[in-house]
């Protein structure tokens, strides 16, 4: 049996260790849990381990707005204290509070 601990939880600010991006934890897969298709589309030399948590993120960087699926390993928490201004935020997270989100939605 397989067994994994997150090291992020929901509503905390992160960012990628080597791209410039940030964002907020609203979902996290145990395994790796996406596409055959998206694993194969990162280059192999860069390729995530599949058996280590993976984040869902409202990631930001300088241009634009997205989700992101980004391994563990490749996440740090992010405590610059700054907001994420992802603007689907609201819908699940309250106000920015000592540098985490508090989760706004029910979970199931």
């Amino acid at each position: 049996m397989l067994k994994t601990r997150a090291r992020y939880h929901l509503g905390q600010v992160v960012r990628h260790r080597k791209h410039p991006f940030r964002g907020v934890v609203f979902d996290v897969d145990p395994t790796f849990a996406n596409t055959e298709e998206w694993y194969q589309s990162i280059p192999e030399e860069a390729r995530p381990a599949r058996d280590q948590p993976f984040y869902h993120l409202l990631a930001e960087n300088e241009q634009s707005y997205y989700v992101a699926y980004v391994s563990e390993q490749n996440l740090e928490a992010d405590y610059s204290g700054e907001p994420v201004g992802h603007p689907d935020l609201p819908e699940f997270f309250g106000e920015l509070e000592d540098g985490s989100y508090p989760v706004h939605f029910q979970l199931n």
